[in-house]
């Protein structure tokens, strides 16, 4: 035996308590939302970030902590799919073996380290942190040691390692680099057309924090008083547009708050004034927004209606919804009437109307910058399921419009299967209706494509991609 004594062993370190970070909480419990329950983070982050303001404690939750929170969730989700092809590559099993709460917390990491300013030990430092209270010290461990690994490089960096080249494959380079499935890349480059430049662009808009737009609806508000609003400029195309270049809570806005304003994106404001424009041969009295929920268009179409002294009816399928019209429609300047119906088997006579609205349920591809989670929820199936729908609201849109008259088909996919097809599909159903050239109704508007129907874009027109035909009945 060694006559060398031995060594005292170090006293072992007190156990430390995880610091909860009510930041990095609330973006972890959005994201489970997300995942477990299928929600959206529009509808998810709004009241847990009023929770968390209202909630007394030792530190205030204060405009930064809530800005942070929400561009943690809404970043995160975006590079959703960069940022699983980067940690499938820091990990020794396949993601799917990652348990989900385990993947929603490396995802927030990686985006604080790829995707933020937040220095490298404060991201890494932060996420163990949130491990530990969410995850148990034992799983903390492993996130430490993934998070390191990617610390390794940055995006770009990270991008060269698991994205296949360009040459070899484009639509599975841009899915990766650009953080959308692949269906989704090679629908929008066939719905966009032209080359590589174009899809480009189009996919970064997508991963881009959109503005909050506000509408001014006619008779009730003025786009002179939605300005008087901090960081409030006019919008870029719509006459009753406002945009809030630096986010703010459109509920604090007085006239937004009474109904008098609402929430719209610029692209569904452009296609209710398209409709409100298009030439119809005789009266113009009876307007029919036929898929009403849950009521933008329909206040807008409202109010353009009251000027004229026409009559809106909008009807909405599901009631609880068809709530939501009416909330929206309240106070509107004239008459109008709001009705729970379903669209395909309406309870009006056909030829009832000069204007007809149809703003058809789709996948939503044309709102990603909205609903980021969309993108990774959608399969190219679901164009299926949604196909006899569209049509046949569509076709009941044509009969019920008298000649003369005017239908608006619109949605906010740009995918060809949603937009061109169902239109060439029921023009051949219906002789007696031709295609209007909507383009010269939004003549401030550039980049509309060919025509006659109009397709807006993201990267062009700082809008969702709304997509619209219009219809005239003939004979």
């Amino acid at each position: 035996m060694s006559d060398q004594p031995r060594r005292p062993r170090r006293p072992a370190k007190p156990y430390r308590r995880p610091k909860k970070d009510p930041v990095r909480i609330l973006a972890f419990e959005a994201l489970r939302a997300v995942d477990e329950r299928d929600a959206y983070a529009n509808l998810v982050l709004p009241p847990l970030l009023r929770k968390a303001r209202e909630s007394e404690g030792p530190e205030k939750f204060d405009a930064r902590d809530a800005a942070l929170a929400t561009e943690l969730v809404y970043g995160t989700l975006r590079r959703q799919g960069t940022y699983d092809a980067i940690i499938a590559a820091c990990v020794d099993r396949p993601l799917r073996e990652v348990d989900p709460p385990v993947l929603d917390v490396l995802s927030l990491g990686a985006h604080q380290l790829l995707g933020t300013r937040i220095p490298t030990h404060g991201a890494v430092s932060a996420t163990v942190e949130l491990a530990r209270v969410v995850l148990g010290d034992g799983r903390a461990k492993f996130v430490n040691a993934v998070l390191r690994k990617i610390a390794q490089d940055d995006l770009d960096g990270w991008l060269e390692r698991v994205a296949p080249p360009y040459d070899e494959d484009p639509e599975d380079h841009l899915a990766v680099v650009h953080s959308h499935p692949r269906w989704v890349v090679s629908a929008l480059w066939d719905s966009l057309g032209g080359g590589r430049a174009g899809v480009e662009e189009l996919l970064r808009a997508d991963n881009e924090r959109p503005e909050v737009t506000l509408v001014a609806r006619p008779g009730r508000a003025t786009t002179d008083e939605l300005l008087t609003e901090e960081a409030a400029v006019p919008g870029r195309w719509s006459p009753y547009a406002v945009r809030l270049t630096e986010g703010g809570e459109p509920g604090a806005v007085p006239a937004v708050a009474e109904g008098r304003a609402g929430v719209q994106d610029e692209g569904s404001q452009l296609v209710a004034l398209a409709l409100a424009a298009a030439p119809v041969e005789g009266p113009d009295r009876r307007w029919l927004d036929a898929c009403a929920g849950p009521g933008g268009k329909a206040a807008l179409l409202g109010a353009l209606a009251a000027e004229r002294g026409a009559v809106l009816l909008a009807s909405e399928k599901q009631p609880h919804r068809a709530g939501l019209v009416a909330k929206a429609l309240a106070g509107n300047p004239g008459p109008y009437q709001v009705v729970a119906a379903d669209g395909t088997r309406p309870p009006w006579r056909p030829g009832s109307f000069d204007r007809v609205l149809v703003d058809v349920p789709c996948t939503g591809l044309g709102a990603l910058r909205r609903r980021p989670e969309a993108r990774w929820r959608r399969r190219p199936e679901d164009l299926d399921g949604f196909a006899p729908l569209q049509r046949g609201l569509l076709r009941t849109a044509l009969e019920s419009v008298r000649v003369g008259g005017v239908v608006g088909y619109a949605t906010c996919s740009p995918h060809l299967a949603e937009t061109r097809a169902v239109v060439a599909d029921l023009l051949k159903q219906f002789p007696d209706a031709e295609l209007i050239d909507a383009r010269p109704l939004l003549p401030d508007v550039p980049d509309l494509g060919d025509g006659p129907d109009i397709q807006l874009w993201p990267h062009l027109h700082g809008t969702d991609a709304m997509y619209l035909a219009l219809l005239r009945r003939t004979a």
